[in-house]
């Protein structure tokens, strides 16, 4: 099949297996390109594995200096009569297969993390495979879960608590500003966005796990989350996701509590603003996105997914120093973006965006060839070559 992305809205529905996979190989050879991790994780769960954040965990784990055993957990869909597979297919089928190559232990399993039957097929391989993780790392993103326990299906919002919130948006079919506002959320609209979002679910697979022993001394879980500037703070981080992401971050500080009996650790990585395919569809956030990584990358301190994750494992988790937090508990790579002068630049660049303006102010091209990246397009690859779509992962064979 010839391979053209086609984009609705904030989505890409097709994606290009070549592409994906040269993307996967980028973040591989950037990490065997650093020093090697000195100590790491040997036995790693990855619990959302297939993109962004979950994807280059893995990758660091695997190629990182350690050359952790990992498993992937993901939801994502198979290429099926013509239809391509989604890029988190894609990408994993790539990490298999660069991590086989290489002799290490790579197994993938598909289907809703939020189910007691995925877990539960999850923790037999730790068991059998494994004997035990010394690393799980929680990044999960998904609108919606339904409840392993009472059934019901929640649905996460994006809303303000507080009342109304209005704000400069980009509408990015046009590249053009556009007036938003987005209505106050309901008390049962700010439950169900914890119920998906929040710290709940991650505590259900360290139950599950630590009921089969199979913690190791000295584990390490992780979550992560986002804080972002005064700018985004009454649709984000004192909106529905905030208190979701409060929720997180009270359940890492529970089971902090819990695992350093075993010598083990909880935490919640704060993490910089990046173009993914939840955040495009986030109403303001892009926006921010543009003029934020404009700046950043006029200042040199501009980070993608594979480099936020390696400064994370080398310089804030698994450094020579341990474990460096805040005064919150948070282990923070996002102190490039929240630096007094970047964000200074993006209030002096915000107050006067305009049409006429943007592309003085923001790097849209930036953005877009972001987004079309996470589906494996505008690489130096041949997107004109007859490719095959319909890939197994190797793991399943």
């Amino acid at each position: 099949m010839i391979i053209k992305p086609k984009v609705r809205g904030f989505i890409c529905t097709t994606a290009h297996p070549v592409g994906c996979a040269y993307s996967v190989q980028q973040q591989i050879d950037y990490v065997k390109k650093q020093k090697p991790l000195s100590q790491g994780p040997t036995k790693a769960l990855i619990i959302g594995s297939s993109t962004g954040y979950g994807l280059a965990s893995r990758i660091v784990a695997a190629f990182g200096g350690t050359k952790a055993s990992t498993i992937g957990v993901f939801f994502e869909k198979p290429a099926e009569d013509k239809r391509t597979a989604t890029a988190g297919w894609y990408n994993s089928v790539a990490f298999e297969k660069a991590a086989i190559k290489e002799g290490l232990y790579a197994k993938s399993f598909n289907g809703d993390a939020f189910s007691d039957e995925i877990r539960g097929q999850v923790v037999e391989a730790v068991k059998k495979d494994l004997k035990g993780v010394d690393l799980i790392v929680y990044s999960l993103a998904s609108p919606r879960r339904q409840h392993p326990k009472t059934g019901v299906l929640h649905k996460s919002t994006l809303k303000p608590i507080v009342g109304n919130f209005t704000s400069k948006n980009l509408d990015l079919d046009k590249n053009i500003l556009e007036s938003i506002t987005l209505p106050q959320a309901t008390p049962e609209e700010v439950e169900s966005t914890i119920a998906v979002m929040g710290g709940e679910d991650w505590e259900f697979w360290i139950d599950a796990l630590d009921r089969e022993k199979l913690l190791l001394p000295g584990v390490l879980t992780m979550a992560y989350s986002y804080v972002g500037p005064e700018l985004t703070r009454p649709v984000y981080r004192n909106g529905t996701i905030g208190r979701a992401k409060d929720h997180l971050e009270a359940t890492a500080k529970k089971l902090d509590v819990r695992l350093k009996s075993m010598g083990g650790r909880a935490v919640v990585s704060v993490n910089k603003a990046l173009v993914t395919q939840s955040s495009s569809a986030i109403p303001v956030i892009p926006l921010y996105f543009v003029v934020l990584n404009k700046i950043m990358k006029e200042k040199g301190v501009h980070e993608n997914c594979i480099q936020q994750m390696w400064r994370l494992f080398s310089d804030r988790v698994y450094g020579p120093q341990g474990i460096v937090t805040d005064e919150q508990g948070l282990a923070r790579v996002d102190d490039l973006e929240l630096r007094p002068d970047v964000q200074k630049a993006v209030h002096q660049a915000w107050a006067v965006l305009s049409d006429q303006n943007l592309m003085q102010y923001a790097d849209i091209p930036g953005y877009h060839r972001d987004f079309m990246n996470l589906f494996g397009f505008e690489f130096p690859v041949n997107y004109d070559a007859d490719v095959e779509y319909d890939l197994p992962l190797p793991s399943a064979k």
